[in-house]
């Protein structure tokens, strides 16, 4: 059983990244400007773009809504604190409960 933590790492925080690159890209933006605003690389973003990573869940309306007004907010500079920005999206994510939807875990609801 993997922790719902480690979940988050390899699964639903590529997910995050990929549609957030996919919105960048349809604002117009090269991978290489992606990838120095995600403090990744442009070899992750292509990845993330050609569905090669990342390509697991299907957001609800409420976490695509998230990720497209960070990427608005990106293109116009008026982000303070990206780590923040995600992790609000992967708790919206968590919410819904696709962390289990991906059936790498068994959490208990208590």
């Amino acid at each position: 059983m993997k922790f719902p933590c480690e979940i988050i790492v390899w699964e639903v925080l590529p997910c995050i990244r990929a549609a957030l690159a996919e919105e960048l890209i349809k604002r117009g933006l090269s991978q290489n400007e992606i990838s120095k605003m995600l403090g990744i690389t442009q070899a992750a973003v292509s990845q993330y773009t050609s569905k090669k990573r990342g390509s697991k869940l299907n957001f609800q309306e409420d976490a695509k809504e998230e990720i497209k007004k960070l990427a608005d907010d990106l293109v116009h500079g008026s982000v303070e604190d990206l780590v923040v920005r995600i992790c609000r999206i992967c708790m919206k994510v968590r919410a819904e409960g696709a962390v289990c939807k991906l059936e790498l875990c068994n959490i208990a609801e208590e």
